[in-house]
């Protein structure tokens, strides 16, 4: 289909051919130059209309001038000369040409023409006029050398013939508006000039030629090169979006992804980000390297969707050997251009097949090896590759990839020390976390721990300490901080922790312990006599299963949420403590009865501290987690953090501790009050015998009656009453208690050879798997633990 044209048509002979040489388009101006009408060429080959032998060469590149002969109608031969355009589709498949020759406005103008009395024809700026059909009339020798072609041939010619690009025809809008508005107007364009490969940044600057009347006759183009400014402006630019864009965060890989999308297409038609492993140099990437090299494929962008040049794989390991750009830029340790045109990467395409055929396929001429280096160390390099681009890396890309690549290889540079540090703090805190909670009669436990997402690893711990008669403490806190130093300190207070637990303190008096460490710890961490900056929140709970009974304790911490069977999730109401590290500040404890089966939910703050949701959101959240179903308390515990937990992470590391109780059964537990009278102990040893057989326990019966005699013995004789006797069993564990009214703590002692006394809780440490004792309101209690390695069933 034919397009249509503001202005007369006949005044150019223009035609348009396909690239299978098919006439597709011709208009007036071919039909009154060769007679030919448009039925009578259109869909004919356009090789009839030459002179000769009717063949004629396919012109190699974007633009063809020349003189050919043609057949007129009448069957004589027309000397014309021609200019042809080659327009792609923008698809890749193809395209056609545009020739055009003028018919008209050859002849010179009169002399007092207003075309003819424009001046600057022999200015260095370069200068056309074009007259009121925006024909050309005259231009100066600058424009001429511009557009590579002399005046008399371009003489008639409309700018967009000339030109033959899109650009082309926006400046022949524009003048178009100069012409009917008869006011100047400045126009900035990107193309190439005559047939240069080049591409170049105009100024046009367009203004009405006027007669002695006023009347606007034609229009003045002026065309400036800027192309310096332009490319400079450019540079600025880019450098300006690469401080903007890159580093966004501090992950090595997408880090290294930004960098190769700032430089496409803005710099390249492809790049790959290749970097060094830094574990094959010893943890640290080296500062000068040999080949081969072996890089880690990180990032690639194309201009084209898919990647398609792409060989490599994200993640992909591969050698590179010395004749390769990538392993010669890194080991000559500066920026090595190379082109397909001269040979440089011949070598290297011949021994990579797979990249040769790449090469030939997409078109690449063009290739800049751009070392990556940050504070004296070689971290990889960058390749940046032209396809689409005709023109070869010049020494100003070459400066401007040198820069954008030095500010990326700090940003990775300090993505690649903080990952190392936080893999360094997240192993450190791995191995300071329980890898496996203990089994006890008392309760069942699961948990959870996971790092901040950003901040890196903090001071977040959990712990399940069993204690004396079958109890078990729980306790979860949070230091101040993230990285090493907050996990170093987390590991001093969970061994804190477990050392006051090992001495069975209430609650309220650990926390007070605790407190005293934490202050002391935050001393030896200032300087100059200032104190440092530790502190710490933890919430410590013991649970009895005999009495079914939680006692709990926080220091500035998140109360726990409970789920008894049957019931909805509530939070418990207890009373808050300041945290850790303030000093001199009461705690409380509150005792609280959990039945068997009831669900306990430990957590620090940054499982509900959430930007996307309030405080009271997400603790409905949990509540419904929870409450779904508790059955799996590994299943629950992935559905409360699938639930509360944003999918890209937390500002804070989180830690959770579930906790499902036990109760134990009242036929378990044995107590007997003990009398005053050490000749009582025998038919006390007897009871305690029968008891065992009842719970068929009958094969440890004389170690445990020898344990309770002396137990019992030692309580008579310094003890105070009232006294008594507890035995306690589970499947795995005898434990026998004996407790009294005094405060005085026994201590192992070895007797010496002649004496009498002093044997008794030696030979209780040598028969029991442990023992030891604990202070109660009321006094204490004596213990020991006895293991049943082949427990009878019950009967």
């Amino acid at each position: 289909m034919s397009r249509v044209y503001p202005f007369d048509d006949a005044a150019t002979a223009r035609a348009v051919i396909d690239d299978d040489g098919t006439l597709v388009e011709w208009n007036e101006g071919a039909r009154r130059l060769l007679g030919h009408p448009a039925d009578s060429v259109v869909g004919r080959p356009a090789a009839r209309l030459l002179a000769g032998d009717g063949a004629a060469a396919v012109p190699a590149g974007a633009r063809w001038e020349g003189t050919v002969t043609l057949r007129h109608r009448d069957g004589r031969t027309v000397s014309v000369w021609l200019l042809a355009h080659h327009r792609p589709t923008g698809d890749g498949r193809g395209g056609d040409w545009l020739v055009v020759t003028p018919v008209t406005g050859r002849s010179p103008s009169a002399a007092d023409d207003p075309l003819e009395r424009a001046g600057l024809i022999q200015s260095p700026c370069a200068v056309a006029v074009y007259d009121e059909t925006l024909r050309l009339r005259r231009m100066n020798e600058a424009m001429a050398e511009v557009l590579a072609l002399p005046e008399e041939h371009l003489r008639g010619l409309r700018i967009s013939e000339i030109g033959g690009k899109p650009q082309s025809e926006e400046l022949e809008q524009s003048m178009l508006q100069v012409l009917g508005t008869g006011r100047p107007l400045d126009v900035q364009t990107f193309m190439r000039s005559g047939d240069d490969e080049r591409e170049y940044a105009w100024l046009a600057r367009m203004a009405p030629v006027t007669d002695a009347e006023g009347r606007v006759r034609g229009v003045c183009l002026a065309a400036h090169d800027v192309s310096d400014n332009y490319w400079a402006r450019q540079r600025m630019q880019l450098v300006n979006e690469a401080s903007v864009r890159i580093g966004s965060t501090l992950d090595v890989t997408l880090t290294a992804q930004e960098l190769a999308d700032v430089c496409v297409p803005a710099l390249a038609d492809f790049v790959t980000i290749d970097l060094l492993d830094p574990e094959e140099y010893g943890g640290e990437p080296p500062a000068r390297l040999t080949a081969p090299v072996n890089l880690r494929r990180v990032a690639q962008q194309s201009v084209l969707s898919g990647i398609p040049e792409a060989v490599t794989e994200p993640g992909q390991v591969e050698v590179y050997p010395a004749f390769s750009p990538q392993a010669d830029s890194l080991v000559a340790g500066r920026t090595i251009r190379a082109t397909v045109a001269r040979g440089d990467l011949a070598t290297w395409l011949t021994w990579s097949t797979a990249r040769g055929q790449r090469v030939r396929d997409f078109g690449i001429h063009a290739s800049m090896s751009v070392p990556i280096r940050a504070r004296g160390l070689t971290l990889g390099v960058a390749v940046l590759t032209r396809h689409r681009r005709p023109d070869p890396f010049t020494d100003d890309d070459m400066l401007l990839a040198e820069e954008v690549t030095a500010r990326a290889a700090v940003c990775i540079d300090n993505a690649r020390r903080y990952s190392r540090e936080r893999d360094t703090a997240l192993a450190l805190q791995r191995s300071l976390l329980p890898r496996t909670l203990p089994r006890t009669a008392a309760l069942d436990a699961s948990s959870r721990y996971l790092p901040a997402a950003r901040a890196g690893v903090g001071g977040d711990w959990f712990d399940v300490i069993p204690l004396s008669g079958l109890r078990v403490a729980m306790v979860v806190g949070d230091v101040v901080g993230h990285g090493v130093q907050a996990s170093a300190t987390m590991g001093r207070l969970r061994t804190a922790v477990r050392t006051l637990a090992d001495i069975d303190l209430a609650p309220d008096e650990l926390l007070t312990h605790l407190d005293d460490l934490v202050v002391r710890l935050s001393e030896e961490s200032g300087g100059d006599g200032s104190p440092g900056e530790v502190g710490a929140t933890c919430l410590y709970a013991v649970y009895d299963p005999v009495s079914q009974r939680c006692a709990l304790a926080r220091a500035g911490h998140p109360p726990p949420v409970v789920l008894e069977p049957g019931g909805e999730p509530r939070q418990l109401d207890l009373p808050a403590g300041p945290p850790l590290g303030l000093g001199g500040l009461p705690f409380e404890s509150a005792e609280v009865e959990l039945p068997a089966g009831t669900v306990l939910a430990l957590y620090t703050d940054g499982l509900m501290v959430s930007r996307e949701r309030a405080g009271g959101a997400a603790r409905a959240l949990l509540y419904q987690a929870l409450a779904g179903d508790p059955d799996s308390l590994d299943e629950t515990c992935d559905r409360v953090l699938h639930a509360l937990l944003p999918a890209a992470g937390t500002a804070d590391d989180v830690a959770l501790l579930l906790a499902r109780t036990r109760g134990l059964a009242a036929s378990q537990v044995a107590t007997w009050d003990i009398p005053a009278d050490p000749a009582l102990v025998g038919p006390i040893r007897r009871q305690v015998g029968d008891r065992l057989e009842r719970w068929s326990l009958s094969g440890i019966t004389f170690t445990a009656e020898l344990v309770v005699s002396e137990l019992v013995t030692n309580a008579i004789r310094y003890g105070s009453h009232p006294m008594r006797l507890r035995l306690i069993h589970d499947a795995a564990t005898l434990i026998v208690e004996v407790s009294d009214t005094s405060h005085t703590a026994p201590h192992l002692r070895r007797a010496k050879t002649f004496d009498e006394g002093g044997r008794g809780l030696l030979l209780v440490a040598q028969l029991t798997q442990r023992w030891g004792s604990r202070h109660t309101t009321e006094g204490k209690t004596i213990w020991a633990e006895l293991g049943l390695l082949e427990p009878e069933e019950d009967q």
